[in-house]
């Protein structure tokens, strides 16, 4: 995909060198559904880069001003309609870099790749995600009981956690005034 510039951000494919970048939040990662990413070293961070590279469903969020690689935003394509989610460095949280690449990212999906509908899951207990979604104006459309499971309790059981989904649709994200 094309680069795309916000005001402090520049959202592009990942490429060489962004495995530091990847690593810094991707070695614990801060919500649970990505703890299956978790990277044990910088050698799989070079090999997640490489394979994020040849795709634009993850994309590279980087400071517009140094090229650094703070998180990353995602579009998993269904149809019409996309996946969406986000994961940032924890170091750059309450900057406003989420709300601003995703709103990035949702006009992006909307006005280029022609999507009817985004929707994001995101568990109960991450108020961050839950307030970023209502930020871009997505409704709650559900949330999900005991749904899925990231974790092991000492025993070996899971860990079940609740789950919810927000969504929206294009036509309230042009009716918002975000375009």
């Amino acid at each position: 995909m094309d680069a795309i510039e916000t005001n402090r951000l520049v959202l592009r494919n990942f490429r060489s060198g962004d495995a530091p970048g990847l690593y810094a939040y991707l070695n614990e990662p801060g919500a649970s559904c990505f703890l299956s990413m978790k990277l044990e070293g910088m050698d799989a961070a070079e090999a997640e880069v490489e394979n994020r590279s040849r795709s634009d469903d993850h994309i590279a969020v980087c400071l517009k001003d140094s090229g650094e690689v703070i998180g990353d935003v995602f579009a998993i394509p269904e149809e019409d309609t996309f996946a969406v989610g986000w994961n940032f460095n924890g170091d750059f949280s309450d900057c406003g870099f989420a709300t601003e690449a995703a709103r990035a990212l949702f006009s992006y999906l909307f006005s280029v790749r022609g999507a009817r509908r985004l929707y994001a899951y995101v568990e109960d207990h991450n108020r961050a995600s839950r307030r970023l979604c209502e930020r871009l104006g997505m409704r709650q459309e559900g949330l999900f009981l005991e749904y899925v499971s990231f974790k092991k309790d000492e025993s070996g059981e899971p860990i079940f956690e609740n789950t919810m989904q927000f969504a929206i649709l294009r036509k309230e994200w042009l009716q918002s005034g975000e375009r």
